[in-house]
């Protein structure tokens, strides 16, 4: 059934893909509709996969790559929804769409198998600490697919790119804040498991890349108004830097992390 609904899934991204393609063209309220109802239809199928996870695994679904990837992904699906509800944005919808399905085949290529969670896995901080980054990479994911909607607009379109850059900067806003709780949370969990705060593990390390890419649109934004085109790139390019972190990382630099 997991296999089935996740297909179903694939598909009904595949059809929302076409939907706001067709949309770029003529985005009448009609084909608006259809992209909402197929977004919802595409979360029902979501909760039913996840929770034919759950019970097959008879714990959280928190042990490996491929749990972690699917939640990341319904996750972005979740705040697309609510974005949806004020942004009538055609280019916005593609992105995500086009970023979903993009996870999804990557999903595919990674081992469902069920699997105990690891001795490391045993500890109370593992929910927050997954929870945690799966906020931030959907909120960073979601301020990503604003940035390429920011980056397409006309210069002249000037009250419609400051309301954007603003939805940006609360989405990173919110990304970098459980971000820094992902590096708290991780180092006291670190700890726990293996005595000691920091290790300088790959995903550490780029992890904290990640926050320093964020840090510096925040401080570049905020203390010396360096708003416009220049900051949206710090944050297509720090989402570049969350996908390293999350798949790179894991393939190329294998470490205590390799199993997340």
């Amino acid at each position: 059934m997991e296999k089935h609904l996740l297909t179903l899934i694939f598909l009904l991204l595949l059809v929302d893909v076409i939907n706001n393609l067709v949309r770029l063209w003529k985005n009448t309220k009609l084909l608006r509709n259809f992209g909402s109802l197929l977004g919802w239809l595409t979360f029902v199928s979501f909760l039913g996969l996840m929770s034919f996870r759950i019970i097959a695994a008879h714990r959280a679904p928190f042990a490996n790559m491929y749990e972690f990837t699917l939640l990341f992904t319904g996750f972005i699906l979740i705040i697309s929804i609510i974005l949806r509800r004020t942004l009538l944005s055609p280019l916005f919808d593609l992105a995500v769409t086009l970023l979903l399905l993009v996870l999804l085949a990557v999903t595919s290529t990674i081992s469902a198998d069920l699997q105990p969670l690891m001795p490391a896995l045993q500890s109370n901080w593992l929910h927050i600490h997954v929870a945690t980054a799966i906020i931030a990479y959907g909120a960073f994911a979601a301020a990503f697919c604003l940035g390429i909607v920011y980056l397409a607009k006309s210069p002249d379109s000037t009250h419609e790119l400051q309301q954007i850059d603003q939805r940006i900067y609360r989405l990173v806003v919110l990304g970098f804040t459980f971000l820094t709780f992902v590096i708290i949370t991780g180092a006291i969990w670190a700890e726990q498991a293996w005595g000691n705060w920091w290790s300088w593990d790959p995903k550490e390390t780029w992890s904290l890349i990640t926050w320093i890419v964020y840090a510096v649109y925040l401080h570049a934004r905020s203390s010396r108004q360096w708003k416009g085109r220049k900051t949206i790139w710090i944050v297509v390019i720090g989402f570049l830097v969350v996908l390293f972190t999350l798949f790179g990382v894991s393939i190329l630099l294998p470490g205590l992390h390799s199993y997340a």
